[in-house]
């Protein structure tokens, strides 16, 4: 007798992972597969919070006009006021439930502001600790049903007959493995460690996104690239973030001399948007300028922020100069694997949420906070959308599993290394071109699947995420949000607005963005 039970793949265990595994029935059996721990995520290091339109003087119209604003006319708007709208609808569920935010004296969530946002709706849990309190939170509310399996790393995607059927992975002593689902869900985070300056885990390394390639899902806006501006930079290389609500609490950005470099820059000074905020400080840094937080108007920082009072002390800096040194890194990828609102991507039965979904909520850049809170909405819905699927009734048989795997030679350094220097905060035609004949011009070995390593894995996923990066990046001439042209500086081209670069297999489309059910309006 074929079980009644639906079983689903959760490959990830960050936010996004969590709000699915809450919200899925007990009617579908999960496995919640991570390549190494469970806290193995970016969602255990996100600072700053979640934002949601909670106050009396605040809106989800406001809130959405936001990240329209930040998105640079590029998001999906219809996108944007759904997540906004059932986001703030759950994070009041969540206080309600006694999610352990962070409130004020007469037991309201205390509300912080960060940049782009035109007022107070950040909500923060541990002051400067809310990614790990959810993680923790959530994860104490999964039932039975829910099985977490830590270093089963995925490397691969089961398709059959053009749908997806389940996951091949590799256990701590190397050996390969397949399971088969009814769904399988892609929560794998973005692609932070293809850039040597980042903020991200070091266990993000696109495997999400080039596992759904392969499989042939479309990826989208892989140009757009966000740089979190205040990483804290020590002797030229960054051991942590410093997070956007220290200067929502009245931090502000000078040079050596005291000189406040965001005067004049923006109407939000301080707190304009991440991409405009990271190319001044880039700039500074072309002439020489050393750069530098100062928190001397916050009172009882450390107790404020512990977590990046913590990191100071450990790093050796002086808190008691008022002066953090900083530097911009790679923080966030907008673009990603093409979902629908339900987080279908464009191969049946294959799921992706969270930072590896490319929703249309963040458009050009992504609003501080909006993270989160994406990841909440969508790996409810997804979960309820896979609910409604009738469970298979027979057992399809596994897929080949790829035997043979192409390792480029050269480091993940110096992959890095080329990223930042060519692909980075600004970029221009020939940098871009330079970089993209280095990349094609690495040389690969052929290693078996039973012989590879994990590292080799991630290698040969970053490799082939770089180079459909620096493709959209050539394609997309103007500069729009994360994306900055140099040699095409003018992100109001009318052109471009709107206009989705959508990667499939062997070919690159350039698509409107406009949605017609889970599908994109082809533009040329």
């Amino acid at each position: 007798m074929v079980s009644s039970i639906k079983k689903i793949i959760v490959v990830g265990s960050g936010i996004a992972a969590l709000s699915f595994a809450k919200t899925i029935s007990a009617s579908c059996e999960v496995i919640m597969m991570t390549k190494k721990q469970f806290s193995s995520s970016n969602s255990m290091l996100a600072q700053g919070g979640i934002a949601a339109a909670f106050s009396a003087q605040d809106s989800v119209d406001q809130h959405v006009q936001d990240t329209l604003a930040a998105g640079c006319d590029h998001n999906d708007e219809r996108v944007v006021q759904e997540i906004v709208s059932l986001g703030k609808h759950m994070v009041k569920q969540l206080v309600e439930e006694g999610c352990p935010f962070d409130q004020t004296e007469n037991g309201m969530p205390q509300l912080g502001k960060e940049g782009a946002h035109t007022t107070h709706r950040i909500l923060h849990a541990g002051g400067d600790q809310t990614g790990k309190t959810l993680v923790q939170y959530l994860k104490n509310q999964l039932g039975s049903h829910i099985h977490l399996c830590e270093y089963h790393h995925v490397i691969d995607l089961l398709v059959h007959e053009g749908i997806c059927i389940g996951v091949v992975w590799k256990d701590e002593k190397g050996h390969v493995h397949t399971m088969t689902a009814d769904a399988v869900v892609l929560s794998t985070g973005g692609c932070g460690s293809l850039f040597e300056t980042n903020t991200n885990d070091p266990s993000v390394t696109g495997d999400g996104l080039i596992m759904a390639y392969r499989a042939g899902a479309q990826l989208v806006d892989l140009e757009f690239v966000q740089f979190h501006p205040t990483l804290l930079t020590i002797a030229g290389k960054a051991v942590g973030l410093v997070s956007e609500a220290v200067r929502g609490e009245g931090a502000y950005l000078e040079d050596e001399t005291g000189r406040r470099i965001m005067k004049g820059i923006h109407p939000q000074g301080d707190l304009a948007p991440r991409d405009i905020v990271s190319r001044a400080i880039f700039h500074e840094q072309q002439f020489g300028h050393d750069l530098y937080l100062n928190i001397s108007e916050i009172p009882h920082f450390s107790v404020r922020f512990p977590a990046i009072a913590a990191m100071c002390e450990r790093a050796g800096v002086d808190m008691a100069s008022g002066r953090l040194p900083v530097s911009p890194g790679m923080h966030f990828l907008m673009g990603g694997i093409c979902v629908n609102e339900y987080g279908e991507t464009t191969v049946p039965s294959l799921f992706a949420i969270g930072e590896a979904a490319c929703t249309g909520l963040h458009g050009a850049n992504r609003l501080a906070s909006n993270s989160l809170l994406e990841g909440l909405v969508l790996g409810n819905k997804a979960a309820r959308r896979i609910e409604q699927f009738p469970k298979r009734k027979k057992t399809i048989p596994s897929s080949t599993i790829q035997e043979s795997w192409s390792v480029p030679e050269i480091s993940e350094k110096q992959l890095s290394q080329w990223m930042m220097t060519y692909a980075a905060i600004v970029r221009d035609e020939d940098g871009l071109k330079t970089l993209l004949q280095s990349l094609l011009q690495v040389p690969y070995q052929q290693i078996n699947v039973k012989d590879i390593t994990n590292g080799q894995i991630e290698l040969s996923n970053q490799c082939t995420l770089a180079i459909c990066l620096v493709r959209s990046a050539l394609l997309r001439t103007e500069s729009r949000g994360g994306h900055y042209r140099v040699d095409y500086p003018n992100r109001n081209d009318a052109l471009w607005r709107g206009m989705q670069i959508v990667h499939e297999k062997g070919h690159i489309h350039i698509m409107k963005n406009e949605r017609i059910g889970a599908k994109w309006n082809v533009y040329s």
